[in-house]
């Protein structure tokens, strides 16, 4: 990335602001100011997450709003209620008490002398999920909205459960915040208050992962927060981005198509990071995409892409199967409507070991597949967060444990954009039960590259609302979607699609071991094809990524990224340990040293699905001078056929003292899941 040196407006950093809520609590907030907002009202963009502007997010805060602010822009950081440097204790993810407190920070940025009331809303993640959600509430500040690997649906498409099925990550995400809330203030900003807030969120933030595993259908938990229950509440223009690698490149589609108001969609190779800093590459100019996007809505110059294609999207070519891509291989292509006319639905028939483009098989035979609980190691992560090697290895790793379906060597390039589908006839020896179906890319030398996947636990068959338990040995109809993809298939290669029972640990597998009847006869894929497009050779090139310049930062200690699949043939388990350990930084200008290191590891042993388990351990320390902190936060979490166990520990110590000690041990019963 290029580093600017030089901008339009110079900028003046108001390092730390309390911003005064309703109730009495302050939020701390980090603003960036241009020069010419003291003597013209400028519009604001802002940013309001709970990952710690002093330190985690301090470098690519500098890099992301210096630069808005440096074309014109007044740019606010805000740490969420009880997070960072803000009073207040933070309870779970996305509450209205979160929604109430922005709707006052809107308000409060607006009444400012150098805001001229036009705020545009931005954020990746957490910041994109409650810019969408703040659309929804119509503020009249609210003029657009920019938002990066979010999503429209809390409970179908996040981080918790996918296709009714228990996510993985739903443990490593709820540790990762348990670990977040552990974290004190800076009291160099906070003054002597720090120790007092600091165990008021120690004492009262809780355990979010108790609360996500007592609602395991769609209920009003989840659907509070999902834009897609209403997108005509949605009234401003938004620009929705994500990226291949991300977990979240579904919901741009699905803004596409439901919302009515201005919108446009970019989805590029990326893992979960913002584009400027996309991983795998290329990397694009993001924040000058988001500078004509901000120039278009909040100060009416310019059409700001308006006038180009609705969707962008990288087509990505065949690559053989890594953990880690440094860059994808591809081309930008575009689509001027979605759903987009021009996609051609290809179907291919199931046929024992087959897939074939004529009609269905003449003799409606049946096969099976009850997988072991290996199936699903290789995997990856749901969500890259360009942690690498965190993308799935070798799908032959995983075949094994499969029914397999093939096509012949294609005869001529085949590319595909949107989201494949397996429909199948299928019974079941079990009440519960998930089928887990991947599309992958294999090469003439048969390795075999994971294209897309989707899950669907089958008791979810009719939706997400109200789970029906299977009647063993009863034909189902069924349709399991995979994740939206824009793939290339060049000729000699063949697509793949794998069926199995299980895939752990990506997702938490069935009450018990399941045997899956595919009905091959009415079976089949539907592959969405698209013709190539003459006009995507003129697009529009994206600049080089820049940004503005961020602060000194010292790597003391070494960085270490690790997934290592361990098996005991001797005792027949098998673990996988995820290392991502950020080492330990400086902060030069302030002083201030920070280390964050988490380990997680998911074991099974045998057969015995009663022998999972996933555990995962994050330590974080706090240092300067004298003064230090450290947390440690442990979280377990096995099952038995009817209910999970969950037993936490936390522990906060200064300097070596122990300050606070708490365990927790719950018991959740299985909603058919």
């Amino acid at each position: 990335m290029k580093t600017r040196q030089s901008f339009p407006e110079n900028v003046r950093v108001l390092e730390h602001v309390w911003i005064p809520l309703s109730d009495g609590i302050r939020v701390a907030a980090k603003i960036w100011l241009p020069a010419c907002a003291e003597r013209m009202p400028v519009p604001a963009v802002l940013e309001f997450i709970p990952y710690r502007k002093r330190d985690v997010e301090a470098v690519g805060d500098s890099i992301t709003h210096g630069y808005f602010a440096g074309h014109g822009y007044a740019c606010i950081r805000a740490d969420l209620r009880g997070a960072g440097d803000s009073e207040g204790v933070l309870e779970d993810e996305y509450l209205a008490q979160e929604q109430q407190d922005c709707l006052e920070i809107l308000n409060w940025i607006a009444a400012q002398p150098w805001c001229d009331g036009n705020i545009g809303m931005m954020g990746i993640s957490w910041g994109g999920f409650n810019s969408l959600q703040l659309a929804a509430l119509r503020p009249p500040e609210l003029r657009a909205v920019i938002t990066v690997c979010s999503t429209d649906d809390r409970y179908a498409d996040d981080v918790h459960y996918m296709g009714g099925c228990l996510l993985g990550d739903n443990l490593s995400w709820a540790s990762t915040m348990f670990s977040y809330n552990a974290c004190p203030p800076d009291p160099s900003l906070v003054g002597g208050a720090w120790r007092d807030m600091w165990l008021s969120r120690l004492e009262g933030s809780g355990l979010w992962l108790k609360k996500w595993l007592e609602h395991q259908r769609r209920d009003e938990y989840w659907r509070h927060g999902s834009v897609c229950e209403d997108y005509s509440a949605i009234s401003c223009p938004v620009l929705a981005v994500s990226g291949w690698a991300d977990g979240y490149s579904n919901a741009v589609f699905r803004l596409l198509a439901g919302l009515s108001v201005p919108r446009m969609g970019l989805i590029g190779p990326w893992s979960h990071k913002y584009p400027h800093f996309g991983v795998p590459g290329p990397a694009i100019g993001f924040l000058q995409e988001a500078l004509r996007w901000w120039d278009s809505w909040l100060k009416d110059k310019g059409p700001g892409g308006m006038d180009e294609p609705m969707l962008r999207v990288w087509m990505q070519d065949s690559v053989p199967p890594n953990t880690r891509y440094r860059h994808r291989p591809g081309r930008w292509v575009a689509e001027t409507s979605w759903p987009s006319p021009r996609i051609e639905l290809r179907t291919y028939h199931l046929h024992p070991g087959h897939l074939l483009l004529p009609e269905p098989a003449a003799e409606a035979g049946s096969v099976t597949i009850q997988s072991p609980l290996s199936v699903g190691l290789y995997a990856g992560k749901w969500c890259s967060y360009a942690a690498p090697p965190d993308l799935p290895h070798d799908q032959r790793e995983e075949d094994g444990g499969a029914l397999v379906f093939e096509t012949e060597p294609l005869l001529d390039r085949l590319e595909i954009l949107g989201a494949p589908v397996l429909a199948l006839d299928v019974s079941s020896n079990r009440p519960v039960a998930m089928a887990a179906v991947r599309l992958s890319d294999v090469a003439p030398d048969d390795k075999a590259t994971r294209v897309t996947y989707g899950l669907l636990n089958l008791c979810h068959r009719n939706g997400h609302s109200e789970p029906e338990p299977l009647q063993p040995g009863r034909i189902y109809s069924v349709r399991v979607p995979m994740n939206h993809i824009a793939q290339s298939f060049p000729p000699g290669h063949r697509l793949r699609i794998s069926i199995s029972t299980s895939y752990w640990p990506l997702a938490w597998p069935s009450p018990s071991p399941v045997r899956l009847r595919v009905h091959i006869g009415p079976s089949s894929l539907e592959l969405p094809v698209r013709p190539e497009r003459e006009e995507d050779a003129g697009l529009r090139v994206f600049p080089e990524p820049e940004g503005a310049p961020a602060p000194a930062v010292r790597q003391v200690q070494p960085k270490e990224h690790a997934w290592r699949v361990i098996r005991d043939l001797g005792r027949d388990e098998a673990t996988l340990e995820v290392i991502k350990d950020e080492g330990s930084f400086c902060l030069e200008d302030i002083d201030w040293s920070v280390s964050a290191r988490a380990r997680e590891w998911y074991t099974y042993q045998g057969d015995d699905f009663d022998s999972v388990r996933g555990e995962t351990l994050w330590e974080r320390s706090f240092r300067r001078g004298e003064w230090s902190v450290r947390t440690t936060a442990r979280t377990v979490l096995t099952s038995t056929s009817e209910s999970f166990q969950i037993h936490a520990e936390l522990d906060a110590f200064i300097r070596n003292e122990r300050v606070f000690a708490r365990n927790w041990r719950y018991e959740i019963p299985r909603d058919h899941v």
